[in-house]
């Protein structure tokens, strides 16, 4: 008893410093869920939360819509691929990176390749939209290639892939840092020995680099599960249209769309919910697996 309470009065500044964090994830995390009631109700603005109860009415008219069996396998879609190469994308880099033998130059490339994560999605939309465009960069290299021209943002079956292409090319440089980080931690004298015995530089890769990688590699994957329906939606909605409704309408612009643009507050909220308690569960389930397969505990 007394250590417990030595080591709380000596960690009483961390604790302190945690109260705004914690005050403002009541307010805007804790506070609102009293708005769920919206998803049992057919909600009227004039009658607030004092709305005719429907029980679970609003589930049943949304699992019978069409679109939104549509919706979720788009969001499976999009944020599935975006998660395999998000891993795969980083750890090669991270691995070609350690390759080299130039510091700076290996500086140089890092730098350059986290830029894009510090830019916004509103800003990402406008370059995307001027190199992507008929006119842009990319469809003139391809007109001189002797290529047609590519509707990268208005092909309903190219528009998944330039989303997914486009959120790799943002986020890998972050992936990739961490997975720098986790190389620096393997013994050097692992491959003074594979060189002694006569290893390539493939074969230390494969056999030392890549095995030792894998620890953090599962993590990153078991981590990133509890997350997977949120396929993005600032990408998507600045990117997206009509025309491509069809095979890039996710979970969270489908909300946007009933619950703000058509004022089906309840059906909003009921979308909104069934994404919220599924993404609890994978969030518990990556966590479980985390602790199982990588060892990683939050407590």
């Amino acid at each position: 008893m007394k250590k417990k309470k030595f080591n709380l009065s000596s960690l009483w500044q961390y604790y302190l410093m945690l109260i705004p964090g914690v005050i403002l994830t009541f307010i805007f995390s804790y506070i609102p869920l009293y708005g769920v009631i919206i998803a049992f109700e057919k909600y009227n603005v004039g009658l607030g939360f004092s709305s005719p109860w429907v029980g679970l009415e609003n589930f049943r008219y949304l699992f019978s819509q069409p679109t939104f069996t549509r919706t979720i396998w788009n969001t499976l879609y999009i944020s599935v691929w975006k998660l395999a190469l998000g891993i795969v994308v980083p750890v090669t880099i991270a691995v070609l990176l350690n390759e080299m033998k130039s510091d700076k130059l290996k500086r140089f490339y890092q730098t350059l390749i986290y830029i894009p994560n510090f830019l916004s999605w509103i800003i990402m939309a406008g370059v995307l939209m001027d190199i992507l465009s008929s006119t842009g960069a990319i469809n003139i290299i391809l007109t001189k290639l002797g290529f047609g021209t590519v509707d990268f943002l208005g092909n309903a079956k190219i528009f998944p892939w330039t989303m997914i292409v486009s959120d790799v090319w943002k986020g890998f440089g972050y992936g990739t840092i961490v997975y720098l980080a986790a190389l620096t931690g393997i013994d050097p004298s692992l491959y003074e020995s594979a060189m002694l015995d006569g290893a390539t530089r493939w074969q230390q890769i494969k056999n030392i680099t890549i095995p030792l990688l894998m620890p953090t590699i599962v993590l990153m994957t078991v981590l990133a599960l509890g997350s997977v329906l949120n396929a993005g939606f600032d990408q998507i909605y600045n990117l997206y249209s009509p025309a491509v409704w069809e095979t890039s309408d996710i979970i969270d612009t489908y909300v946007y769309r009933l619950g703000i643009q058509q004022a089906q507050y309840s059906v909003g909220a009921a979308v909104g919910l069934f994404k919220s308690l599924i993404s609890a569960i994978m969030v518990i389930v990556s966590y479980r697996l985390a602790d199982k397969l990588a060892g990683y505990r939050i407590l």
